[in-house]
């Protein structure tokens, strides 16, 4: 059974960073697919950032040139790491992951596999 487990969220003041974890286990695809999702109160979900296996990455253009996302095979564990935050960065953040044969970005229908979430909250 495929579980995917997100760390690493907290409070940050506006301009701070902060380090994002997903661990996965019970999934350990030669071909994959990984990203991480974000949804505020009230709003809809938004795809944030993506990783294939080759490590090709996408981005949402609101992150672009603050978040990085990465990946370490050997620990099957995903990353987000988030610099320059901002207060409209606050949501609950999860880590999403398919290998279907599809280009691999943050299209939320893409994935079949969802960790429970971490909050973040950055405040001005």
């Amino acid at each position: 059974q495929v579980q995917l487990v997100e760390s690493g969220g907290g409070s940050v003041q506006a301009g701070g960073s902060l380090r994002l974890s997903c661990t996965a286990s019970g999934y350990s695809y030669s071909r994959h697919c990984m990203g991480w999702f974000r949804q505020a109160p009230g709003k809809e979900r938004e795809g944030v950032a993506g990783i294939s296996s080759g490590g090709s990455t996408t981005y949402a253009d609101s992150v672009k040139g603050r978040f990085t996302i990465s990946h370490d095979n050997a620990k099957n564990t995903l990353y987000l790491q988030m610099n320059s935050l901002k207060p409209e960065d606050t949501a609950m953040y999860y880590c999403a992951a398919h290998s279907r044969w599809l280009f691999c970005r943050p299209r939320g229908t893409d994935f079949d596999y969802w960790g429970q979430g971490t909050q973040v909250t950055v405040s001005s």
